[in-house]
C-alpha cells in the first residue's frame, strides 16, 4: 500500500471548445490560441512543473516512473517545447525507465507532421486519437471541432512519423445514432487498423450541454436495449477482427494493452498532476481543484506546506475499489489476493453475494479467479458491482 508510484498522469485541460457530453475540468481556448502562443498555455505549464517539483520535495522517496499519460482536455495542443518542458521535469523529478509507456490524447486537426515528430523525439511512445464517430452529423451533434476527414488524415500523419501504437475512441449511445451507424463506425476502425481502441458508452453527465438537454434511454438517444445491442455489436466485430477485449471499454491488438490504465484497474498507486487530477499515493486517494484559478491557489497552500493530502482508506473503502476496479478487467481478480488482503471472511461475503450472478452466467469463478464473462457480465457489471457493495457494506 505504501510502494513509491511509478506512474504519473498529468491533466492537460486546455480544449478549443467544450463538447456537448463532456464533465472534464478545461478551459476554452478558442480556435486560435495554442501551443507558445497562448499565455494561458505557459502560465499553466509552469505551475505544472512546480507542482511536480513541490510533490518530490514532500515526497522524498520516488523511483522512476515506468507509464507517464496526458490526458485532458487536449494535450495536443501543447507545442513540442511546452510537452518537452512537462517531460524534462519529470525526468529530473522522477527519472523515467528506459521502455517506460509515454501517452498522450490527441484530437483530430490538432497537430501536423512536425508537431507528432517532435512529440516521438520526447519519447511519446502511446497516441490516444479522439475520433469518437465516423458521421459528420454525430460528431456535429456532439459539438466536436473535427470532422470525418480530419480522422483519416490525423491516421495518415501517425503513420508518416512511424507511430505504431496508436488508439482510437468511439462512443456508443449518441444522439440519433443508430445501430446501423454504430457498426459502420466500428468498420471503419478495423479498416484503419489501429493498436487499440476504447469504445465508450455515453454517460449523460448533468453539468454538460447534453445533460441539459436529454434524459438517459429518452429519444433522441437511443434506447437501453439499443446501447446494449451496441455493446455486443464492438465485442464481435473488433474481437473478430484480432483485437482482445481485456476492459470493459477497451480492445487491444496482442502487446499493446494500455500500460497506464491497467495500472488504475489494478488498484496500484500513481501520481496525478494538474487541475482536477487525483492521485493515490500512501494510501490516500486525493484530488485537486478544478479550475485553473483554485488550483493555482492550492499550490500556493503545497509550498506551504498546507495543502490537504486525502484521509487513508479504510479497509472497506479498499475492497470496493479493489472489486469495482478489478472487475473491469477480462481476468478479473484473483481470489487468493482478495483473501490474502481483506481475510476469509470478506471473500466468502464476495463469493456468496455473485453465486446468483454465476448462476445466470454473468460470472464465473474458474482457476481460482472471479471474474465477468464477456459480453454479458462485462455488459452488466453495474448491476453485479452494485449488489457487492450493498452486501459488503452491511
Amino acid at each position: 500500500m505504501n510502494q513509491a508510484p511509478t506512474s504519473a498522469y498529468l491533466h492537460i485541460p486546455f480544449c478549443r471548445r467544450r463538447c456537448f457530453y463532456c464533465d472534464f475540468p478545461i478551459s476554452v481556448v478558442g480556435d486560435k490560441r495554442h501551443g507558445d502562443d497562448s499565455p494561458s498555455i505557459n502560465q499553466y505549464v509552469e505551475q505544472l512543473i512546480r507542482e511536480i517539483k513541490l510533490t518530490t520535495r514532500e515526497q522524498p522517496e520516488w523511483v522512476p516512473l515506468q507509464t507517464v499519460f496526458f490526458g485532458g482536455g487536449t494535450p495536443s495542443l501543447l507545442s513540442v517545447g511546452q510537452l518537452g518542458q512537462v517531460v524534462e521535469a519529470l525526468e529530473q523529478s522522477f527519472g523515467i525507465q528506459a521502455g517506460a509507456e509515454l501517452a498522450i490524447e490527441m484530437d483530430p486537426g490538432t497537430f501536423d507532421l512536425a508537431k507528432v515528430e517532435g512529440y516521438r523525439k520526447l519519447g511519446i511512445n502511446r497516441i490516444s486519437l479522439g475520433s469518437q464517430a465516423f458521421q459528420p452529423e454525430l460528431l456535429a451533434a456532439c459539438g466536436r471541432t473535427h470532422g470525418v476527414a480530419d480522422i483519416y488524415a490525423s491516421v495518415e500523419l501517425l503513420r508518416q512519423a512511424g507511430v505504431e501504437n496508436f488508439s482510437l475512441d468511439l462512443i456508443s449511445g449518441l444522439p440519433k445514432q443508430a445501430i446501423a451507424d454504430w457498426q459502420a463506425s466500428l468498420d471503419a476502425v478495423v479498416e484503419i487498423g489501429p493498436a487499440h481502441v476504447s469504445a465508450y458508452d455515453l454517460v449523460i453527465e448533468p453539468t454538460t450541454v447534453f445533460g441539459k438537454r436529454y434524459e438517459a434511454g429518452v429519444g433522441p438517444l437511443p434506447e437501453d436495449e439499443a446501447t446494449a445491442e451496441m455493446y455486443r455489436l464492438a465485442q464481435g466485430t473488433l474481437t473478430a477482427a484480432g483485437f482482445e477485449h481485456y476492459e470493459v471499454s477497451n480492445y487491444a491488438k496482442p502487446g499493446f494493452q494500455c500500460r497506464h490504465n491497467r495500472v488504475y484497474w489494478e488498484n496500484r498507486t500513481y501520481y496525478g498532476f494538474g487541475m482536477g487530477a487525483a492521485s493515490f499515493v500512501d494510501g490516500r486517494r486525493f484530488g485537486r481543484p478544478r479550475t485553473r484559478r483554485e488550483y493555482f491557489d492550492w499550490l500556493e497552500q503545497l509550498e506551504e506546506g498546507k495543502a490537504e493530502q486525502g484521509e487513508l482508506l479504510t479497509a472497506e473503502d479498499r475492497l470496493l475499489e479493489t472489486l469495482m476496479l478489478g472487475l473491469r478487467l477480462a481476468e478479473g481478480i484473483a481470489l487468493s489476493g482478495l483473501e490474502e488482503a481483506f481475510g476469509a471472511v470478506a471473500l466468502a461475503k464476495v463469493l456468496e453475494t455473485v453465486k446468483p450472478f454465476e448462476e445466470q452466467g454473468w460470472v464465473a469463478v474458474e482457476g481460482q479467479r472471479l471474474r465477468l464473462t464477456d459480453p454479458e457480465g462485462l455488459l452488466f457489471s453495474n448491476a453485479v458491482l452494485a449488489s457487492l457493495f450493498e452486501a459488503l457494506e452491511d
